[in-house]
C-alpha cells in the first residue's frame, strides 16, 4: 500500500470527506500530503511539497502551527493540538491541527518529521476558543498547561498578555519557579509535588515579572491523568486586589501610629539642634509610620545634591546617588523634585523606569518596589534637600500619606533653617568666646600646663567658662577657673569682666580668699543680675604649697600616673550673688609628678550624670594620663562625660620641678 493510500486511509472524516493530512520533515517542509488535503487547501501536490506547511495552512499568522510542530518534536503526546487558520472554499477558516511525531531514525534518535492531521472544530470547541481568547484578552488571566512528566509549561491557546509578562520566552517551569517569591517557593514547589499524586492544584503565591515587579497570583488546575499526565487551569493576577487589601490595612494602621508618633516626632523636630538629628528623624523615625522598607535624605549645597547622613561604603544610596549629584539633573527623579518642587510618588519599578530611564542600573541593584520622593522646603519655597521614602513592595500612597510627608517635609525644611542659623550664630559665639579668653597663657620650665576651651552643642549661645593663669610676683602663679551662670552677650561681659578683675586684684593681693571676694564686691555692685562659680588658687613654684578660693566650683582633682583623688577647698557662695561674702582659704602640697585639674561643671555635671559620677570618669581618665598634660586635655575633652549641654572649660598643671 502507497504511502498515500495509508493516509487516506487513516483519515476519519472531514465533515463527510477524509481527513486531511500531511507527513513533513523535522525542519516543517511537506513530503507527503492526501487528497482530501489538496482539496481542502485548494492546491496542487506540486504547490505543497517542500513547504513548510504551517505556511500552507496559515500564510497570514502561521506561529501556532510551528508551535504545534515544534511541540510534537520535542515528544509533546498527540492530545497536543491548536487552532489553525486555513484557506479554503473561496474563505479562511479555524481548524484543529493534530500533530504527532514520526519514528525515530536509526541513526540519530530523533523523530524523522511529523504526521498532521485536520479537522473541522466541534461547535463547543470554537465557543471555548473565543471566550477564552476574551478572557484573556481583556483580563489579568492565563490559561495553562503544565506536563508533570517533562516539566513543559504552555499557554492553550497561544500567549496572553499576562502570560508575556510573567514567562516571556520562558517555558521550562524551573525557569518560571527561579522568579517565584523566595518566601512562597517552598508551598508552589510542594503543591506541585503532591500534583504528581494526582491532586489538583490551588496556590496564591508572589511572583516576579520579567520587568522584576512583584505580583500576586492565583493559580488553580484540573489534574488530568492518562500516558502523560498533566495539570490544566488558569491563573489570575490578583495584584490589585492584594494591594487593596494592603492599603486598607496601611491606611488603619498609619492612622493608629500617626496618633501615637506623629506629634511626638514633629516635636523632635522643632528641638533638633544639628542637621544630622534632622535628617536622622526623617531616615530613621518618620519612615516607619508610612510603612517604608527604608528612606535617605538628600541635602542641596552649593548646587550639588549630597547624602546627609553620608550611606554606609555597600549602600547604593537614595535611587544609586550615593555621592555628590548635580542638582539640576531633571533625568533623575531626585533632580526633578528638587528643580520643579513637586512630589513623585512611584507604585512600581516599571512606573518609574517609563519615567526615568537613567534608574535602571540602580534598580538592579536594590529589592526596593516602590518609591515617595519629596521636597524639603525653606523660606519663599527654596528647596533645601530631598527626602525619599521607599517600599519594599508595590506601594500605593494614598492623600492622607501624601499630605503628611508634605507636612513633614516641611517641618524638616523648618528645622534645617534654624539649625543652620543656630550653627552659625554657634560659629559667632564661639569666635567671641575665644576673642575674650587669654590668646596667650603663661608658661613656667617648673610646670606643665594645658587649656581647652569646648563650647556647648545645646543652645548654640555664647556662654561665660573661662579659665586664666596669672604670673604673680615671689615665684607664684595664679590659677583660675570660672563659669558665669546664664548666656548671652550679658554673660560673655561679665566673663571677660571678671577675668580681667581677678588680674587685677591678684596682682595686689597674696590671699587668694581676698581675691575672690573683691571680685565678688565688684560683680555685686555692677547692678547686674549675673553671678559665676569660680575656683581660684595660688601655687608657689618653690614648694609646691596651693592655697585655694573657692566659690561653688567643682572640686579640683589630682592625679598620679598610679592614683587619684578628689581635693574640695572650702566653698563660699558663687560671685555676685551677696557683696558681703567672704571665702575661706584651704591649703595643700602638689608634689613634684601631681598633676591637678580644675574644670567647669560642664565637664562633670548634667541632667543625666551626676557630678560624683562625672568626677570619677574624670579621674579614671587623668590617672592613666597624668604624665602628658596635653594628651590628657585632649582626651578629656574627648571623653566629655557629662555630653555637650554646656559649655567646658578646664585647666591642667602638672608638677615637673622639686616639691
Amino acid at each position: 500500500m502507497s504511502g498515500g493510500e495509508q493516509l487516506q486511509r487513516a483519515g476519519v472524516g472531514f465533515g463527510t470527506a477524509p481527513a486531511a493530512m500531511v507527513v513533513a520533515d523535522r525542519a516543517g517542509g511537506v513530503t507527503l500530503a492526501n487528497h482530501a488535503f489538496t482539496e481542502f487547501t485548494g492546491r496542487t501536490q506540486d504547490e505543497v511539497l517542500g513547504r513548510p506547511w504551517p505556511e500552507v495552512c496559515d500564510r497570514a499568522d502561521p506561529e501556532s502551527a510551528w508551535k504545534l510542530h515544534r511541540a510534537a518534536l520535542g515528544g509533546a503526546p498527540v492530545h497536543q493540538r491548536a487552532l489553525v487558520s486555513a484557506d479554503y472554499g473561496g474563505a479562511s477558516h479555524r481548524i484543529v491541527a493534530e500533530a504527532r511525531a514520526l519514528p525515530a531514525t536509526a541513526s540519530d534518535g530523533k523523530p524523522a518529521g511529523v504526521v498532521v492531521v485536520f479537522r473541522e472544530p466541534l461547535r463547543e470547541e470554537e465557543t471555548l476558543r473565543v471566550i477564552s481568547e476574551l478572557r484573556t484578552e481583556n483580563a489579568d488571566t492565563a490559561l495553562w498547561t503544565l506536563d508533570l512528566r517533562s516539566g513543559r509549561l504552555q499557554e492553550l491557546f497561544g500567549p496572553s498578555p499576562l502570560g508575556r509578562l510573567l514567562a516571556g520566552d520562558a517555558r521550562g517551569l524551573d525557569e518560571l519557579l527561579a522568579r517565584v517569591h523566595r518566601d512562597d517557593i517552598a508551598r508552589v514547589r510542594d503543591a506541585i509535588e503532591a500534583s504528581h499524586q494526582g491532586r489538583d492544584y490551588e496556590q496564591r503565591f508572589r511572583m516576579f515579572d520579567h520587568l522584576g515587579d512583584e505580583r500576586s497570583l492565583h493559580a488553580r488546575a484540573r489534574y488530568i491523568p492518562g500516558d502523560h499526565p498533566r495539570l490544566v487551569g488558569t491563573i489570575d493576577d490578583v495584584t490589585e486586589h492584594v494591594q487593596l487589601i494592603r492599603r486598607l490595612a496601611d491606611r488603619r494602621r498609619i492612622e493608629a501610629a500617626q496618633g501615637r508618633q506623629v506629634t511626638d516626632l514633629a516635636a523632635k523636630l522643632v528641638s533638633a539642634t544639628t542637621v544630622e538629628e534632622v535628617t536622622g528623624l526623617l531616615t530613621d523615625e518618620f519612615a516607619p509610620i508610612f510603612g517604608g522598607a527604608g528612606a535617605a535624605v538628600m541635602l542641596v549645597e552649593e548646587g550639588s545634591l549630597r547624602p546627609s547622613p553620608a550611606p554606609p561604603e555597600d549602600d547604593a544610596g537614595p535611587m544609586g546617588l550615593a555621592e555628590e549629584h548635580d542638582a539640576s539633573d531633571i533625568a533623575h527623579p531626585v533632580g526633578a523634585v528638587v528643580s520643579d518642587r513637586q512630589p513623585r510618588f512611584f507604585e512600581s519599578r516599571a512606573e518609574i523606569l517609563e519615567r526615568f530611564p537613567a534608574v535602571a542600573e540602580f534598580l538592579h541593584r536594590t529589592s526596593a518596589q516602590s518609591w515617595a520622593t519629596i521636597p524639603i522646603f525653606g523660606d519663599r519655597r527654596v528647596a533645601l534637600g530631598v527626602w525619599q521614602v521607599s517600599w519594599g513592595e508595590p506601594h500605593h500612597a494614598t492623600p492622607d500619606e501624601r499630605a503628611l510627608m508634605l507636612t513633614l517635609a516641611g517641618l524638616a525644611g523648618q528645622a534645617l533653617q534654624r539649625v543652620r542659623r543656630q550653627q552659625e550664630e554657634l560659629q559667632l559665639a564661639d569666635a567671641i568666646q575665644r576673642r575674650m579668653l587669654p590668646p596667650q597663657i603663661a608658661r613656667f620650665d617648673e610646670l606643665g600646663i594645658a587649656v581647652r576651651y569646648l563650647p556647648a552643642r545645646a543652645g548654640w549661645r555664647v556662654c561665660g567658662d573661662f579659665y586664666d593663669v596669672i604670673r604673680l610676683p615671689g615665684r607664684r602663679v595664679g590659677l583660675v577657673v570660672g563659669d558665669v551662670q546664664g548666656h548671652g552677650v550679658e554673660a560673655a561681659a561679665a566673663m571677660g569682666q571678671i577675668r580681667v578683675a581677678f588680674r587685677a586684684y591678684a596682682s595686689n593681693q597674696v590671699d587668694p580668699g581676698a581675691v575672690v571676694a573683691e571680685t565678688n564686691r565688684l560683680l555685686s555692685e555692677t547692678g547686674e543680675i549675673v553671678f559665676a562659680t569660680c575656683g581660684y588658687l595660688v601655687l608657689d613654684l618653690d614648694n609646691g604649697e596651693m592655697q585655694a578660693a573657692w566659690a561653688g566650683q567643682p572640686p579640683a582633682v589630682i592625679a598620679t600616673a598610679d592614683s587619684y583623688d578628689l581635693w574640695e577647698p572650702e566653698t563660699g557662695p558663687p560671685v555676685g550673688v551677696d557683696s558681703d561674702s567672704k571665702y575661706p582659704v584651704t591649703t595643700r602640697r602638689l608634689r613634684a609628678g601631681d598633676t591637678l585639674l580644675m574644670c567647669s561643671d560642664g565637664l562633670v555635671e548634667s541632667s543625666g550624670m551626676p557630678m560624683d559620677e562625672g568626677l570619677r570618669i574624670v579621674g579614671e581618665n587623668l590617672r592613666g594620663r597624668a604624665e602628658d598634660v596635653e594628651g590628657a586635655a585632649a582626651s578629656l575633652i574627648g571623653l566629655t562625660p557629662a555630653g555637650r549641654g554646656d559649655d567646658i572649660a578646664l585647666l591642667i598643671v602638672r608638677m615637673n620641678g622639686p616639691g
